[in-house]
């Protein structure tokens, strides 16, 4: 079966991110970010995460079968949907990033997504396995992802429970080993999140359209 990775952001206003997003940060990662060419979106949350997201990217290359001339590893990003791991991306971008939550309560990040994962959803077609790296404790993913992707949604049955820091070290131990962890339908979690967590309220005119 097919199989596409979605990945979960680095935190946009971390220690690290704060070094490169400084007016005055003269690091290397700094100075291509301000250039014509910019970085890869992956390379740069990777210096934000270097264990969790580089875990994630690491496992996500190795496993993903993306269909004929399709994508198999998009990033989650706080404003512009899901972006491609290898997409190039500037200062101005990331600062944008920066300031807006990952929140279900967020127009911008919620209606972005959303946009995102309609088209991903069409394009993979229904033979296609679309599997979350990413936080699952709470609906900030799974609430969106879950209605448009219906069965062909997953998540790995071994993060539940542990934290993202173990995360990143098994993703890594996985892709040493050529081993690919356990997927599962997300049902149970998603019920047990929304039993858990407020969601947000929309008013009739702010309802999205899924």
């Amino acid at each position: 079966m097919n199989r596409v990775f979605l990945l979960s952001p680095a935190n946009c206003n971390g220690e690290r991110a704060r070094w490169v997003l400084k007016q005055d940060a003269r690091s290397a990662l700094a100075k291509r970010l301000r250039s014509s060419e910019g970085v890869p979106i992956g390379e740069v949350f990777t210096f934000f995460s270097a264990l969790y997201f580089r875990g994630k990217l690491a496992y996500a290359r190795a496993f993903a079968r993306p269909p004929l001339d399709g994508l198999g590893v998009l990033v989650i990003t706080p404003t512009a949907g899901l972006v491609p791991h290898d997409a190039f991306i500037r200062l101005s971008q990331l600062r944008g990033f920066s300031r807006v939550p990952i929140n279900l309560k967020n127009r911008s990040y919620r209606y972005s997504l959303v946009r995102a994962v309609k088209k991903l959803a069409i394009e993979v077609g229904s033979d296609c396995e679309v599997v979350l790296l990413g936080s699952i404790a709470t609906g900030k993913y799974l609430d969106i992802l879950a209605p448009v992707l219906g069965g062909r949604l997953r998540v790995p049955a071994e993060f539940i429970g542990i934290g993202d820091m173990s995360r990143g070290g098994l993703l890594l131990r996985c892709v040493k080993e050529n081993r690919e962890l356990n997927y599962i339908d997300p049902g149970s979690i998603l019920k047990q999140s929304k039993a858990t967590v407020k969601l947000p309220v929309f008013s009739r005119a702010d309802k999205i359209d899924l």
